[in-house]
């Protein structure tokens, strides 16, 4: 069967494995609406960065279900001659069901997220959406141990991964593995100290293919980057850009320059610009820092 998803969509395998061979991280950024995601196609494309776009399953219902923002998407693609490397992917599939969904109204990249099953299910129910997916040509990115912390309603202890686990996940043919390495969704609190680079050097030992850091959000640059030259090859992103979109919309109406009738400061095009640009900076000085930018 062929592929399916958009010509100008392209899976997360050629992406992640090239940052793995090179030593650098490609970003994934998690997008919530039209603003999101055209800031971030546009910063990619004028940095001639590669990016995967992430939806979790509490913004593909909130921005009206997988057809829209597959439709959103290759829109997006089109109009703005989008000719960097672009993925659409499901972030945190919580069943077989929704991540099969999603690879047949178009997307090019899956996780599975089996990491609240028991292991022998979590095994099985990955090899089944490896078998379904290769059918379409996408990738599909698998998790053990869990991630700390809370991400549209998907909450994990902060089990670290197993190495063993880690190796039996990574004969199954997945593209890429997310495992705990004492990483958090969310803001880190002050308690938290470091990732588990000797969980990281383990995982990667018994995986040998790129590894996926989520909750990357306010972890120091230096552990980042050590990270990554330790196989962390993707980087999931969404509380940062939330945080900058948050502090320019705010600086805006602190302002009150939404209540400037006469310039129609209320206009969603000018009210919501500020967050609009904030997230492209964002998103610039992050791909800086992973490697990507400019690895198109």
């Amino acid at each position: 069967m062929a592929k399916i998803y958009h010509k100008q969509l392209v899976s997360s395998k050629a992406m992640v494995d090239a940052a793995h061979k090179n030593k650098y991280a490609v970003g994934h950024f998690n997008i919530n609406n039209l603003e999101w995601t055209k800031a971030i196609l546009e910063a990619a494309q004028a940095s001639n960065t590669p990016v995967i776009l992430g939806t979790s399953e509490g913004a593909i219902k909130y921005m009206g279900g997988v057809k829209v923002v597959v439709g959103m998407v290759n829109g997006l693609l089109d109009e703005l001659k989008i000719t960097v490397p672009v993925a659409l992917h499901l972030d945190h599939g919580q069943s077989l069901e929704m991540a099969k969904k999603c690879i047949e109204a178009g997307y090019s990249s899956v996780m599975f997220d089996g990491s609240h099953l028991p292991y022998e299910e979590n095994i099985a129910k990955t090899k089944e959406i490896v078998a379904f997916a290769k059918k379409y040509e996408v990738s599909v990115e698998a998790e053990i141990g869990s991630i700390g912390g809370e991400e549209d309603g998907v909450v994990g202890q902060g089990e670290l991964g197993d190495p063993k686990q880690a190796s039996e996940m990574a004969g199954l043919g997945i593209t890429m593995l997310a495992a705990g390495i004492g990483n958090i969704h969310g803001k880190y609190p002050e308690w938290w100290k470091t990732l588990s680079f000797e969980t990281l050097e383990s995982l990667q030992d018994a995986a040998k293919l790129p590894m996926v850091l989520h909750g990357g959000s306010g972890i120091p640059t230096e552990q980042v980057q050590k990270a990554i030259s330790l196989g962390i090859s993707k980087i999931n992103v969404n509380t940062e850009l939330q945080l900058s979109f948050r502090d320019a919309t705010r600086t805006y109406i602190e302002a009150r320059k939404d209540l400037d009738d006469e310039a129609k400061g209320f206009d969603p095009r000018k009210l919501l610009n500020p967050g609009f640009k904030a997230i492209q900076n964002t998103f610039n000085e992050l791909t800086a820092i992973f490697g990507c930018k400019g690895k198109a």
